[in-house]
């Protein structure tokens, strides 16, 4: 009787194990989904449905970008934290995805409800000024704000990238913006035109038009390691003696914690490949958007980095919410 439940015990297990490695390689047999944490024609969501056309391809099947906006991407990374691990849903995440849990005061899920699986691209971030401001570069602004009261500087709200662009040079440079808070970007780009705050930083393919196109901004510095693709004269950051300030909108997949090793490694050379063909990267880099790509491995050491470096900043602006 013993003998026989043993083998008995031991054909179920072997069943279970054979059933969920069939069902790993019959991976995807459905619709994936990537869940854009905010609305529909900005930076992230162009990322996302560029990485889903390119993915949808790699993998042989339908990649649906589902937008999802609410308390600063919270709303859409919590439904993914909550989603079943099975590899049908990604969100889509951006620099919120590790500054939220520092800065606010509660978090539906914990930091490792989600786990990177690839970069998809960034939009560098532009500092800019109304048209007829006198600074010529950053340095002029930096210099001009220590001045007085300082200035007002436009945020899309608390723990945003304009936020963090303030707050490095408030505390590694010295400088005296105040930032004010803003419900998008759209908005504080308004405040930005119509002057009543003398500056923002804001993702390249919403600043580029009012630089390029209307001539309504005039941008003083980019915050990333490297120029635009699509407006390469504009020196950044760093060139002008700030190498605290290189940050960016990135999006990148996150899923959720327990998704099998297999699928991820798959969703991440899917997105890879997608950001290496020439036709996406060049539709991107037109409207101001660098293509990234690498491995899981390259997002996993990049997210590492980007916690360790954006919580010191948290931590010496004071940023939690009372």
């Amino acid at each position: 009787m013993k003998n026989r439940l043993a083998l008995g015990l031991l054909a179920s297990a072997a069943f279970l194990a054979a059933s969920t490695a069939g069902a790993k390689e019959s991976w995807p047999a459905k619709t994936i989904r990537f869940v854009v944490p905010f609305a529909a024609g900005g930076a992230n969501d162009l990322m996302a449905r560029a990485a889903a056309e390119g993915a949808s391809k790699a993998l042989g099947q339908t990649v649906l970008v589902e937008n999802r906006p609410g308390a600063g991407g919270t709303v859409g990374a919590d439904l993914v934290a909550r989603s079943a691990p099975d590899g049908y849903t990604f969100l889509i995440s951006a620099a919120g995805v590790i500054s939220n849990s520092m800065i606010k005061k509660s978090m539906p899920f914990k930091d490792d409800a989600l786990v990177p699986v690839a970069m998809i691209g960034l939009a560098p971030s532009v500092i800019v000024v109304p048209k007829n401001a006198p600074y010529k570069d950053l340095r002029d602004f930096v210099e001009a704000s220590k001045k007085g009261s300082g200035f007002n500087f436009a945020t899309a709200g608390t723990g945003s990238t304009p936020h963090f662009v303030a707050e490095i040079l408030n505390v590694k440079y010295g400088a005296k913006l105040q930032p004010v808070p803003y419900k998008s970007g759209s908005e504080s780009t308004t405040a930005v035109l119509g002057g009543q705050v003398e500056g923002t930083s804001e993702a390249s393919i919403i600043a580029l038009p009012h630089i390029l196109h209307d001539g309504k901004f005039k941008a003083l510095a980019t915050t990333w390691t490297q120029r635009i693709s699509a407006y390469p004269q504009l020196s950044t950051a760093v060139e002008q003696g700030f190498p605290d300030l290189q940050i960016a909108h990135w999006a990148g997949v996150h899923a959720p914690k327990g998704t099998p090793d297999a699928i991820l490694d798959k969703v991440a050379a899917a997105v890879d490949k997608a950001m290496k063909d020439p036709a996406a990267a060049a539709k991107l880099k037109q409207v101001g958007i660098e293509p990234i790509g690498g491995t899981r491995a390259d997002f996993i050491k990049f997210v590492d980095a980007e916690r360790r470096r954006l919580g010191e900043i948290v931590k010496a602006a004071k940023m939690q919410e009372k």
